[in-house]
């Protein structure tokens, strides 16, 4: 993607790279954007990079859905459904 390589090469010798830079550049590039700016940042993908980026929305995004409802921790059942004998 032509801003990942933009964004880049502005920044390769100003950050380590690590995480909290990364995180930090994301979060400070989207602050300066508006909607239409992403929008057109979108539209000017193909067609791998704009399934990419769905892709990591998706897992991000059910990731963190998941992880907010415990899922996958054993539930304990009511006794009502237990099968007792």
């Amino acid at each position: 993607m032509k801003l990942i390589d933009e964004l880049y090469e502005l920044y390769r010798d100003k950050l380590t790279g690590d995480e909290e830079d990364i995180d930090m550049l994301a979060f400070a590039f989207l602050e300066e954007m508006n909607r239409d700016d992403l929008l057109a940042i979108i539209h000017d993908l193909d067609n791998q990079e704009l399934n990419n980026l769905m892709g990591i929305y998706l897992i991000e995004s059910l990731k963190g859905k998941f992880a907010s409802e415990d899922y996958g921790q054993k539930r304990v059942l009511p006794v009502h459904q237990r099968n007792i004998h």
